[in-house]
C-alpha cells in the first residue's frame, strides 16, 4: 500500500481511542432493563421478621430446657394418630410373690427394744449366734443342718446347703433384732432384719426355711415349692 493510501497516526489512533471508551460505556440490555457491565455491591438483607428462618440456629448456644429445633418439618411429619383407637389395658401383674411376704405383726410387750447384733453365724437355715445371745427367726421353721433332701430320687444334704446359703447372704452384716431385756440368758425366736429386708422372708421365699402353720410366710413357702428353689429343688 502507498504512503499515501494509508491513515494518518492521528487519525488511526483516534478511532482506537473511541473505540476503548465506547467499549467502556456498553450497557447490556436484559428483560427491558439496562445493566451496567460491572453490577453494583449487594447489600446486606434487612431482617423482615420471618419467624422461621432458614438459617439453623448454632447448637452451641442452645440453653438446657430450649425446645428442640424441628429438621424438615414439612417432609418428615408423624403418621396421624387417632386417639379413638388407643385401648387402655390393665397393668401387668407382678412376676412372682416373694416379696410379698411382710414382717410378723404380733404385738410384742413395750420393754423390748431393736437391738443390732453383729457379726452373726448361722448354725442353722434358720438361727444364728451373735454377742453371746442364740436367736431362732420367727414365723420359720428350721432345717437341721444333718438333714437330706431327696429330688428326682437323688438325695442331697439340704440342711448343710441351707446353712451356707443363709451365712452367704449375712456376710457378717449386723441383724436389727426386736429383744427383750432378758434375751442373753436364754435361746429366743424374734423377728430380725438385715437393713429393710426381712430375715424370715427371704430364707422362706428362698426355700431356705418353711413357714411355721400360724406365721405370715405360709404363701412364700407355696411359691418357692412351685419354683423348686433351696430344699424344694435339684441338688445345690
Amino acid at each position: 500500500m502507498s504512503r499515501a493510501n494509508q491513515p494518518s497516526r492521528p487519525l488511526l489512533a483516534f478511532a482506537l481511542g473511541s473505540l476503548g471508551l465506547l467499549a467502556g460505556m456498553v450497557m447490556i440490555a436484559e428483560g427491558g432493563h439496562w445493566l451496567s457491565p460491572n453490577p453494583p455491591s449487594i447489600a446486606p438483607v434487612e431482617d423482615t421478621g420471618d419467624p422461621n428462618p432458614t438459617s439453623p440456629a448454632p447448637t452451641h448456644n442452645r440453653r438446657p430446657g430450649q425446645p428442640a429445633r424441628k429438621i424438615a418439618e414439612n417432609l418428615i411429619a408423624p403418621p396421624p394418630l387417632d386417639p379413638s383407637g388407643i385401648e387402655r389395658t390393665e397393668p401387668r401383674p407382678p412376676l412372682g410373690e416373694l416379696g410379698l411376704a411382710t414382717a410378723p405383726k404380733t404385738p410384742m410387750p413395750r420393754d423390748w427394744r431393736e437391738t443390732l447384733l453383729f457379726g452373726p453365724v448361722a448354725t442353722s437355715s434358720a438361727v444364728f449366734e451373735a454377742m453371746g445371745r442364740r436367736v431362732a427367726i420367727s414365723g420359720t421353721v428350721n432345717i437341721d443342718p444333718d438333714r437330706t433332701c431327696t429330688f428326682d430320687g437323688t438325695a442331697w444334704p439340704c440342711g448343710q446347703r441351707a446353712r451356707a446359703a443363709f451365712n452367704a447372704w449375712l456376710r457378717g452384716r449386723a441383724l436389727k433384732c426386736l429383744l427383750p431385756p432378758d434375751a442373753d440368758r436364754f435361746a429366743i425366736a424374734v423377728p430380725c432384719a438385715l437393713g429393710k429386708q426381712d430375715v424370715g422372708a427371704w430364707l422362706v421365699s428362698n426355700g431356705w426355711a418353711m413357714a411355721a402353720p400360724t406365721g405370715v410366710y405360709g404363701k412364700a413357702e407355696a411359691v418357692a415349692r412351685n419354683a423348686r428353689m433351696g430344699i424344694f429343688g435339684p441338688p445345690q
